[in-house]
């Protein structure tokens, strides 16, 4: 399997590039330079895509860096990081003398315009209503390999929890001195998957050559869950109260407004086709997933 990004290194990627080798595969990993088990963009532009059975694209800048300043420069270097490096892997995946059989790429719910009511599978349309949005269609688009005989999947992910990274990593200070709590109003609808199911429908997606088309990376149970209810059930899971609800003025003093919405908005997002290509979910229920992260 050759996964992006290189090292294995990020949130996902560790626990990915782990999950993979536990069931045999080979993993080389295309990262800024080349090494053991590497393979650096540059080589990849100029020899091609070395052999496998499988690529996978995990790759983008964080959108919620709060260390980074919204603005123009900020906006080319996550558009870069998503659309090119997917432009990159796809035309090497479209001149390899022997194609992969299957290209994987993981995206996000913000194809799907934030509501309070609405309700999105697969098949719901999207991707046309704010950055974010153009975003996922245009990282999207630049993985489609016309005529080409390998398998495409893409999985739109929620947020994804888990140990040592992510959103939970940020939450876990403040929450533990009983100083957590919703964001905004607590009312929006927010999309998660636990760690270990967005890296098993990867897996499930690469080894089942029945599975193709889009994928939403959400738990079973994520529709019926709101940033209050999530506030809530980490809180239980870790013994604290959870009082002190963070303001959206707050958040879009942080974060600006094109960001806060990302946290103030939400979608109620279906894994219906996940669940119809026969994956079953580790945790589909919250609180599980919640004592398995913090225990």
């Amino acid at each position: 399997v050759c996964l992006s990004p290189g090292g294995g290194t990020g949130f996902v990627g560790r626990a990915l590039t782990q999950l993979l080798r536990s069931r045999g595969h080979q993993v080389t990993h295309v990262s800024r330079q080349g090494g053991k088990d590497r393979i650096s963009w540059e080589e990849l532009s100029r020899s091609g895509l070395p052999a496998c059975d499988a690529v996978v694209n995990l790759a983008g800048e964080n959108v919620l860096n709060p260390l980074r300043r919204w603005g123009d420069a900020f906006c080319k270097e996550v558009i870069s990081s998503r659309v090119e490096t997917t432009k990159t892997l796809a035309k090497a995946i479209a001149a390899a003398e022997k194609p992969p059989q299957a290209w994987v790429l993981v995206t996000g719910v913000g194809y799907y315009r934030p509501s309070p009511t609405a309700e999105y599978t697969e098949d719901s349309p999207g991707g046309d209503f704010d950055f974010f949005s153009r975003l996922v269609s245009s990282w999207e688009a630049a993985a489609v390999i016309p005529g080409s005989p390998t398998r495409g999947v893409v999985v739109r992910s929620g947020v994804v929890l888990g140990r040592g990274g992510g959103a939970i990593a940020q939450m876990l200070l403040p929450f533990r001195l009983g100083l957590g709590g919703p964001m905004g109003s607590g009312l929006q609808p927010f999309p998660w998957i636990h760690i270990q199911d967005l890296c098993g429908i990867v897996c499930h997606a690469l080894e089942r050559e029945s599975v193709h088309g889009i994928l939403n990376g959400v738990a079973p149970s994520s529709p019926g869950t709101s940033n209050g209810s999530f506030a809530r059930e980490l809180a239980v899971a870790l013994g604290r109260p959870a009082l002190l609800p963070v303001p959206g003025w707050a958040v879009r003093a942080v974060f600006g407004p094109e960001r806060a919405v990302m946290l103030l908005e939400g979608q109620r997002v279906l894994p219906k086709r996940t669940l119809d290509s026969g994956y079953s979910f580790i945790f589909p229920e919250l609180p599980a997933a919640l004592r398995d992260i913090v225990a």
